[in-house]
């Protein structure tokens, strides 16, 4: 039976809110951590963060392996997290699931998403390569049947696959598409997402959330105007869904109120915008830019290692790490941009995350 999605979470995802993309909290054996992984998905809460996405590419799409077996305790322990976390504060935070792999293994993840309790499935495509336009289809509606859809926009570095226009004008019609991520890490490919949203008729029903780590502030400030035939329609990204709000987390939130009360105040515009190149900066030397984003995941585990929450940078595969020269430009980018962290809010409250 087809989940459709509860309207309090459906209006929050439309509002627009901060979600960090939840890394993985490994042992010095590649074990699951569950202490730290607690202290991570505890700190995102009270960092007012909006809501969480568990199992994405940042959580490291490997954990989908069976053999891995680690998505379920993984999307298991992040929920009942959350759930301790909603309690304590009274607020409702949207909780995200990735999903991924061909149409019977993205179907079983979505049925356990939504056994879970997870309000969406955040759906990357990059594993269904060879798949037609029409196929990719049919595989989309297939997963919207179990759980409300987040689609999904990933640039090929890392996983994803290109998606043309004709794609996303039929994906926006599959009912149960209530949001979507946009991280191709290209302007043209972004248009694409925004013209085929535009034309749909469903501006007021699928909320568009940034995943492009490398322009976050130009996304999330700018009023795009698309023209279809004889009219213009105006869309706003609304919200992210990023990687490197992973880290950092209580400075995103601050700085998406900062954007919000500039899209209120035009005035404003050029403080922010200031903090628009220093963040993307910052994003290259996390995501490993100029290596084509190899050591992406390890940046992240970095800045979360130096914090305290995580023991070491470890990941999965364990030749995955650092890139030569990547540990450097993150010394750079944190000294010369102190103000982007948050070091002080998480010195005061990690023990008690830790507990």
């Amino acid at each position: 039976m087809k989940e459709k999605i509860d309207p309090q979470i459906h209006a929050l995802l439309r509002g627009g809110v901060v979600i960090p993309a939840h890394p993985l909290a490994l042992t010095a054996n590649w074990r699951l951590d569950e202490r730290r992984q607690r202290a991570v998905t505890r700190y995102y809460c009270d960092a007012g963060a909006g809501g969480v996405a568990v199992g994405v590419h940042t959580t490291q799409f490997a954990i989908h392996n069976p053999q891995v077996g680690l998505l379920e305790p993984v999307l298991s322990l992040a929920m009942e997290t959350i759930r301790e976390c909603e309690r304590k504060s009274g607020r409702r935070l949207v909780t995200i699931a990735g999903i991924c792999g061909e149409t019977h293994q993205a179907v079983c993840e979505a049925e356990l998403a939504r056994w879970l309790g997870y309000d969406a499935g955040l759906l990357s495509l990059g594993l269904v390569r060879r798949a037609s336009t029409e196929d990719l289809i049919a595989h989309c509606r297939a997963v919207a049947e179990i759980i409300p859809v987040m689609g999904f926009y990933l640039q090929p570095a890392i996983g994803g696959r290109i998606l043309d226009i004709i794609f996303w004008r039929e994906f926006v019609e599959i009912e149960n598409v209530v949001a979507i991520k946009v991280a191709p890490f290209n302007r043209y490919q972004t248009l694409d997402v925004l013209r085929a949203v535009g034309a749909s008729g469903r501006v007021s029903e699928v909320a568009l959330y940034t995943g492009n780590d490398d322009n976050i502030v130009a996304d999330l400030l700018t009023e795009f105007r698309i023209r279809e035939g004889n009219r213009t329609v105006s869309l706003r990204i609304v919200g992210g869904l990023l990687g490197h709000w992973a880290v950092w987390t209580k400075r995103a939130v601050e700085l998406f109120s900062d954007i919000l009360n500039c899209r209120a105040q035009p005035s404003l515009v050029a403080g922010v915008l200031s903090r628009s190149a220093e963040i993307t900066d910052a994003n290259a030397a996390l995501f490993d830019a100029r290596n084509n984003f190899a050591g992406c995941i390890p940046g992240v585990n970095e800045i979360l290692r130096r914090q305290g929450f995580l023991e070491g940078r470890w990941c999965l595969d364990p030749k995955e790490d650092l890139s030569p020269g990547q540990l450097e430009e993150i010394d750079r980018v944190c000294a010369s941009y102190p103000h982007l962290n948050d070091d002080e809010f998480v010195s005061h409250n990690l023990d008690r995350w830790l507990r």
